[in-house]
């Protein structure tokens, strides 16, 4: 089985990001870059699942800017075997980032896609299942545990109400949520091994995919501030505050 997964280059999420004064978006001026946290348990899955041998590859794959070859050099280093860079200079939208998704699954022929459910700059959380939908493979997201059965495999997912369990056949789209796993650290050695391993770097035009934007930005702002906490004397005064200021009861 060979598993492609799909790395997103975000802003690190311990940085305090900064609104562009003009309020065009996030100012990236200096900014630590490192690998999406949730693409980052989807590598480590794949990996997991390979050293299990229910998988013989995996492939990892990212669209965006040439830096992010560091980014996929990182997942080499966890222990991916090889890694695809689609160059593109402006940031794209899911549905583009899903059709060059699709156009690598025709030429790669992978059995499973394993991609975090949402990046954290922009918390759209649409690629996965825009590229199931594309491919029309059957897809599972919010997954919490992954199984290899016999020629499918079976899906732990969290719901509103606890978990569900789906068995899917493959091939197959599957995102990955926080508790699936806690990602490994890559070693020195296995950072310089990541050096050797190949790397191909595509042009978004080579995939004949449309990157045309259908989205725009109105305006990016801070989350306002909060608001000083209250001392109250007693319990009827909270239960008053409750429900008169706070409208919650």
């Amino acid at each position: 089985m060979k598993i492609l997964v799909p790395i997103k280059r975000v802003v690190d999420y311990n940085v305090k990001v900064r609104v562009k004064m003009d309020g065009s978006g996030v100012d990236l001026t200096g900014v630590k870059m490192s690998m999406n946290p949730f693409d980052e348990i989807a590598v480590e899955e794949a990996i997991r699942l390979r050293e299990k041998g229910a998988a013989t590859e995996v492939v990892v794959v990212s669209v965006g800017v040439a830096q992010a070859a560091d980014t996929l050099r990182t997942a080499m280093a966890m222990g991916a075997d090889r890694a695809i860079l689609v160059q593109s200079e402006e940031s794209p939208e899911p549905l583009a980032v899903a059709k060059i998704l699709k156009a690598l699954v025709t030429r790669e022929s992978p059995d499973l896609v394993i991609l975090g459910k949402q990046a954290i700059d922009d918390d759209m959380n649409a690629t996965g299942q825009m590229l199931a939908g594309l491919l029309d493979w059957p897809q599972a997201t919010f997954a919490s545990k992954i199984e290899k059965t016999g020629d499918g495999i079976e899906v732990t997912r969290e719901v509103d109400g606890g978990s569900e369990t789906l068995a899917l056949a493959l091939p197959a789209v599957v995102t990955a949520d926080l508790r699936l796993n806690e990602p490994r650290y890559a070693s020195l050695p296995n950072i310089m091994k990541a050096k050797k391993k190949p790397l191909e770097t595509l042009q978004a035009a080579d995939l004949g995919v449309d990157m045309g934007r259908r989205l725009t930005v109105v305006s990016v702002a801070e989350p306002p501030g909060r608001k000083a906490g209250v001392k109250v004397g007693s319990a009827a005064e909270l239960v008053e505050k409750l429900r008169n200021e706070a409208k919650v009861i």
